[in-house]
């Protein structure tokens, strides 16, 4: 369902999916066998999926049928509470941050990028922008904001930890200095696990500065691994090549530990099974987990029409190096916050969990 998305007879069903912005979009999280997955729901795939969802019935359930068979059923996440709120300035809770999966806390702290500005640098899959133009979130964070919502999405639906992302700003520090402000004042409002997002910093200061901040996992991003590949769909991101990750990696992980530095690898945008697997050996070995996810294609980005990686090509990567992971001891269930942790976004941690039954 993650490879060819789903279609839904009641697209109402569950609190709203979303659309645009950074992170998993077009997507709505649906409950299978007791484990929150993001499943496509308003992609170019998922308008032609074998996947039909049912409308829910009186408890809340909806039949999964392919070609005319039931083949299980889901559920939906029912709407966060901490949704109903708005802050003392009058801006709802949910144009802070909103629910991932099931239990996670996600926003992005400035939903702008020095990348975005030009379609000449822009990462050709992103739409950090969508949301902000509909007037879905704002502009910038601020601190008290995020503190204010983390206190209130852990007190009102039980969430266990956070996701801080952001846009690129101008700077060496690639908006690790953002993140590190407000991490420390949500730190100071709730006992939240949290796990940032950014590029690399020029200095490697701000790795123990983000850490002693409240940061307890941190995340930075390839998307791609190929040099070639990357150039051209990510040009702007490229800049920072991929020796320079490996060297950040290293540096990060002496601060954060092992298994709880992490990338994010999109697969289906053309680097071969062989590529992905092997740039994840290396940085397994440095202690870093790699999250490979399939890539969805978003609405209004310049690869809305690209397809999804079939669920072969998936299976190709996801067992071999599920069994990497486990092997070296890195394990999605030891990560303290983030994407590896929740695991909504690929089903690698399901993979994990086969290996250690």
């Amino acid at each position: 369902m993650q490879s060819f998305g789903a279609r839904l007879v009641d697209p109402k069903a569950g609190h709203e999916s979303r659309r645009g912005g950074a992170g998993p979009s077009d997507h709505k999280p649906m409950t299978i066998d007791g484990m929150t997955v993001m499943v496509p729901v308003h992609t170019a795939p998922a308008f032609e999926s074998p996947y039909l969802v049912e409308k829910p019935d009186a408890a809340g359930k909806s039949r999964i049928s392919r070609d005319g068979h039931v083949i299980g059923e889901v559920a939906f996440p029912l709407r966060p509470r901490f949704y109903e709120k708005t802050t003392a300035d009058g801006i709802p809770y949910s144009q802070i941050a909103v629910l991932h999966g099931r239990d996670v806390l996600a926003t992005t702290v400035l939903q702008t990028c020095i990348r975005y500005q030009s379609r000449t640098k822009t990462c050709q899959f992103c739409a950090i922008g969508q949301s902000l133009a509909a007037g879905r979130t704002i502009a910038h964070k601020t601190p008290e904001q995020l503190a204010e919502v983390a206190k209130a999405a852990v007190e009102l639906d039980g969430v266990k930890h956070m996701v801080m992302t952001t846009g690129t700003p101008k700077g060496p520090d690639r908006g690790a200095a953002i993140l590190a402000e407000s991490a420390r004042a949500i730190k100071a409002a709730v006992d939240l696990p949290i796990q940032a997002q950014c590029e690399p910093p020029e200095d490697d200061g701000w790795y123990r500065i983000m850490k002693d901040a409240g940061v307890d996992t941190l995340g930075m991003h390839l998307e791609v691994v190929t040099p070639e590949l990357r150039a051209r769909i990510m040009p702007g991101k490229a800049q920072v090549s991929v020796p320079q990750y490996m060297r950040a990696f290293e540096a990060a992980v002496k601060i954060f530990g092992r298994g709880q530095v992490s990338t994010y690898i999109l697969a289906g945008l053309g680097d071969t099974h062989e590529a992905i697997l092997d740039i994840c050996a290396k940085l397994v070995a440095i202690g870093v987990y790699p999250f490979v996810v399939p890539f969805v294609p978003i609405s209004g980005t310049p690869l809305e029409s690209h397809p999804a990686p079939k669920p072969d090509f998936m299976h190709s990567i996801l067992g071999p190096l599920s069994k990497m992971l486990v092997d070296s001891g890195l394990k999605a269930v030891d990560i303290k916050a983030g994407c590896g942790k929740c695991g909504a976004c690929s089903a690698l941690s399901t993979y994990e969990r086969m290996l250690t039954k």
